[in-house]
């Protein structure tokens, strides 16, 4: 799909709502960021992510690269998310419509039980000093995965 931004293209510079008010992508120009995206606050799979990454974040903070956690949840959603599982990756939470999720597209058509829903596909993005996409995984298996973003970041 055309709409999906990939390896090389730069990052939309969309606002999204953060613990400490709006932060856009543009905003950690000059050192690399990992921007994970997950479905759900307080789910199995997004508490394990968040929890890995939280746990990783003293070494990218020593090799200088910031983390940001997005989701469609609503800050409060966050603050007690991150507040039950001791997170200390900072989240944001992305517009219902239109908001980075949907640019990157990766607010998608999902299918459960035979019912249809927009959802987001976990997706990790490495964005690189100057605003680009240096790496994507997309459709996430959660197992070991922020080690993996861990260990590319560092070398990329």
């Amino acid at each position: 799909m055309s709409n999906r931004p990939d390896v090389g293209d730069e990052v939309p510079d969309v606002e999204m709502e953060g613990s400490k008010g709006p932060v856009l992508p543009s905003d950690f120009r000059g050192r690399k960021l990992v921007l994970f995206f997950y479905p759900k606050d307080d789910t199995p799979g997004c508490t394990t992510e968040n929890k890995d990454f939280s746990a990783l974040s003293p070494q990218f903070e020593a090799a200088g690269i910031a983390l940001l956690g997005v989701s469609k949840d609503p800050l409060e959603k966050h603050a007690k998310f991150a507040a039950k599982h001791d997170l200390t990756v900072p989240l944001a939470s992305d517009r219902e419509n239109h908001g980075l999720a949907d640019a990157l597209g990766i607010w998608t058509e999902k299918n459960m039980y035979g019912r249809t829903y927009m959802g987001m596909e976990r997706t990790t993005f490495l964005i690189d000093e100057e605003g680009r996409i240096a790496r994507v995984w997309r459709k996430v298996k959660v197992k070991d995965h922020a080690a993996q973003v861990l260990e590319a970041a560092q070398q990329a």
